[in-house]
């Protein structure tokens, strides 16, 4: 098969291989000029001003007349404001209940199950991150031997926290994402460094996110300790004293439904919407069947497809959650001169998609079609099982801070153009949107979904696979970014309002 016409209404093709002159589409309708693989091609001539339509749903309009057997793109495909319709609660359905499957997990003392387990170094400020690395750096490579059951030592480091309000929205995310990173059933224990004179002092810090210092929860003020040296060898003392301690965790059986997924897409192309997402959404849907959490993020790119989310709103209340959060966007990008569709990214024009509209109808999809039973705020602790949005910016990074923060121990990461992507303590999953990605790029991702085009596996078939994956990745299988040692450069807060 080269070609595929998703939905009947659809006036596109999607080029499944690369597609020379004279490609027959429908009868009498050949292709005009090559088209790359997964991008669009007119399937009958689309007059200018006319609505392109793929999933039967408006990804644009006609910037001049297309001819049919012509490339789709943006010399000929404008963006059109998203006219979805704002009901809800139409698609809601009843979630079916399955036997629980189990994953090898570790057990905290408070309850909480962990997938992973780190010691992990937050900071306050940017000013006491390079003390927290020289901490970190002091276990890394064989010295981490003799604690054979600690996954890492990992500093997590941030450019801000400082040159803020020192309270108010900016501040009060930052301490969020900061707070949910400290309770993280990945890390056995935490210790923050603090400089001392920052606008995010580390006891205002833990008051607000109800922290206390414990046997497992450390800080340290490099101003008090007497200088950088002296709080490296604090630093390293207090580690040391944990690691012994961590080192004494076995995994034990416990059910699925204790998983948390964070559900992302990064450098995604024309092959996203068709593969890696819509099996990422069945294993998404499998998990939610198992009493477990998905969570779908990356506000800016749900713009245009939201109306498929609020369609399995559970409530209006869950419904009218979601629909402030996108007016809140497209306040905050119009403040600064922006639009929503500054989105997709140049890769992702590359890959073949257009218009955010187009790749909002693909990132959707990982969510499944469970009931959306929840819209949270970034790093809000996720305090209910299901379907659930965050609102984070499309900025992965970020994205999945927000969700490591949340409470997600585990990600599933969707690619088409390569994206090398971790977010240490928790494993990241990568899934390649095509083949020639995937043997391009093997040693980075985890799962090749490109088999759906290549017809060696239907969505259905790939999605239990994902699932099956992100069991036994829970239960301690190493990811591809686990072992090229992504994940700490990757921690990544949302920074909004000025820095003065």
């Amino acid at each position: 098969m080269e070609i595929l016409k998703i939905h009947p209404a659809d006036n596109i093709f999607i080029a499944l291989k690369e597609l020379p002159i004279g490609t027959p589409l429908e009868e009498g309708v050949f292709t005009k000029e090559p088209i790359r693989q997964g991008h669009k091609v007119a399937g009958q001539r689309i007059p200018k001003g006319s609505i392109v339509l793929k999933f039967a749903q408006p990804i644009g309009i006609a910037s001049r007349d297309i001819a049919a057997g012509e490339h789709v793109h943006l010399h000929n495909l404008s963006y059109i404001p998203s006219s979805s319709n704002h009901s809800y609660g139409s698609a809601s359905r009843e979630v079916p209940h399955t036997k629980l499957a189990n994953f090898q997990g570790i057990i905290r003392p408070n309850g909480q199950i962990a997938t992973r387990n780190y010691i992990g170094i937050l900071t306050s400020v940017n000013c006491s991150a390079t003390v927290a690395r020289h901490i970190a750096d002091q276990f890394r490579g064989s010295i981490l031997e003799q604690w054979p059951n600690v996954d890492g030592v990992v500093a997590l480091t941030h450019k801000t926290g400082c040159g803020m309000a020192s309270e108010g929205e900016a501040m009060n995310i930052l301490r969020r994402t900061i707070g949910g990173y400290a309770r993280h059933p990945n890390f056995f224990g935490i210790l923050i460094v603090g400089l001392g004179c920052e606008a995010n002092q580390v006891d205002r810090l833990l008051d607000a996110e109800d922290l206390s210092p414990s046997e497992n929860l450390f800080d340290l003020i490099i101003q008090e300790e007497g200088g950088s040296s002296a709080t490296v060898r604090g630093g390293v003392s207090k580690i040391k004293a944990m690691l012994d301690k961590a080192n004494k965790i076995e995994r034990q059986s416990v059910s699925v439904s204790h998983l948390k997924l964070g559900l992302q897409c990064g450098g995604s192309d024309g092959f996203s919407a068709l593969t890696a997402n819509p099996a990422l959404g069945v294993a998404s849907d499998i998990l939610v069947q198992h009493g477990g959490t998905a969570v779908l993020s990356e506000t800016p790119e749900i713009y245009g497809a939201e109306h498929i989310l609020l369609s399995r709103a559970v409530s209006r209340d869950i419904a009218d959650k979601l629909l402030e959060r996108l007016s809140w966007w497209q306040a905050y990008t119009s403040r600064t001169g922006e639009t929503l569709d500054n989105n997709p990214s140049p890769g992702n024009k590359e890959g073949g998609l257009t218009t955010i509209l187009e790749k909002s109808l693909g990132a959707v999809a990982k969510g499944g079609t469970s009931p959306l039973v929840d819209v949270v705020q970034f790093a809000e602790t996720l305090k209910t099982s299901g379907f659930v949005f965050m609102d984070t910016p499309g900025y992965d990074p970020v994205s999945v801070t927000g969700q490591v923060a949340g409470g997600c121990n585990i990600v599933c990461f969707t690619t088409g153009r390569g994206s090398c992507f971790g977010c240490k303590p928790v494993p990241s999953l990568k899934l390649a949107t095509n083949t020639p990605m995937y043997r391009r790029m093997i040693e980075d991702m985890d799962i090749n979904c490109g088999e759906i085009i290549d017809g060696t596996a239907t969505v259905e078939e790939m999605g239990r696979k994902i699932f099956d994956l992100i069991v036994a990745t829970a239960s301690g299988k190493k990811t591809a970014s686990e072992r090229l040692g992504y994940g700490e450069d990757e921690f990544v807060p949302w920074v909004i309002g000025a820095t003065v």
